[in-house]
């Protein structure tokens, strides 16, 4: 499941190229499903975009009715981080490769998710949410978080939509930058420390939770530049002490659990006085091969194909339909 209705849809069709090459094409024939609002496109080498039939999740090839024993989500954002997707495939009992329904719309918005992780033992920012069309003060804001903040769209992912505000002028604009991207935005208290991300994979063989990366950005924060331009420093695994390592590890291991995640998630965490705060936690998480979660893969000893076959296997198995 590729594309998608949010900024990150570029991001997406990058990884499923990479994706598609990963794949054991002994065991799986892949196909790439274009989303873009109501338009669903199977994308054929040869035949070109052939419309995808809703109801049934069913692509017509010359007279032959295809359909897909499992649904890999590779969107970023709406529809296939938010829980819709996941709805739809319930429904028609197509297994898929992530969380279900109430996970994906929880762990999507920022404010639930923190809401939902709190009793898990790690830190969270102080935060302000606030709704489109609700009065806000700048100034009681900014006596309440301090500066610098973080304003972001609560329901986004993290790349777009996202200023670091340092001064209090700057504060009203952000918000109004936010708000073309979510109807609620959230802001946050800045954390000054060391940025760090964790990627975990439950499944019946055991939990496979990964090294940790430790990422230096170039700008600012891991923003888009950062993250998708080569900006940032990533080392895995982190040059941590083994207390650290292990206590970040136990608590996405914890975080996965209470948000009732499935497949491959990465969380990413901020560590401060020795202290781990929660920033986010994203259900599907970027796979181009300098991605994170791919670089923690390979720090462990597995490679790509096995992961996704493992992932694949474990949808399929843990679906009550097959």
């Amino acid at each position: 499941m590729a594309g998608g209705n949010s900024p990150e849809a570029n991001i997406s069709l990058k990884g499923v190229t990479q994706i598609k090459g990963w794949l054991d094409s002994k065991r799986f024939n892949a196909y790439t499903i274009l989303v873009k609002g109501n338009n669903w496109t199977l994308e054929h080498e040869s035949l070109g975009s052939i419309p995808v039939d809703k109801n049934d999740f069913s692509v017509n090839i010359k007279g032959d009715k295809l359909t897909f024993h499992c649904a890999l989500m590779a969107i970023h954002g709406n529809p296939g981080e938010n829980g819709l997707l996941q709805a739809y495939f319930e429904m028609l009992h197509i297994p898929y490769t992530t969380g279900g329904v109430m996970n994906s719309a929880a762990t999507f918005n920022k404010h639930f998710c923190k809401m939902l992780v709190r009793d898990t033992g790690v830190m969270l920012a102080k935060e302000v949410i606030i709704r489109h069309g609700q009065a806000y003060d700048i100034n009681q804001i900014s006596n309440s978080l301090g500066l610098p903040v973080f304003v972001k769209p609560n329901e986004n992912g993290s790349s777009y939509g996202v200023t670091k505000v340092k001064k209090i002028e700057e504060l009203k604009p952000a918000i109004e930058k936010a708000f073309k991207e979510d109807k609620t935005v959230i802001i946050e208290e800045f954390i000054a420390g060391r940025e760090f991300t964790c990627g975990v994979f439950k499944y019946s063989k055991g939990d496979v939770l990964m090294p940790v990366t430790e990422i230096v950005p170039d700008t600012e924060f891991f923003d888009y530049e950062a993250k998708y331009l080569n900006k940032s420093k990533e080392i895995t695994p982190a040059p941590i002490p083994d207390e650290l390592k292990n206590r970040i590890q136990q608590v996405s291991s914890k975080i996965y659990d209470t948000l009732q995640c499935n497949g491959v998630v990465r969380v990413d965490y901020i560590v401060s006085n020795d202290k781990i705060y929660f920033l986010e936690i994203n259900t599907v998480p970027g796979m181009s091969e300098t991605s994170l979660v791919p670089q923690q893969v390979k720090a462990m000893g597995w490679n790509m194909t096995e992961l996704y076959s493992a992932v694949i296997d474990d949808a399929i198995k843990r679906s009550s339909f097959y």
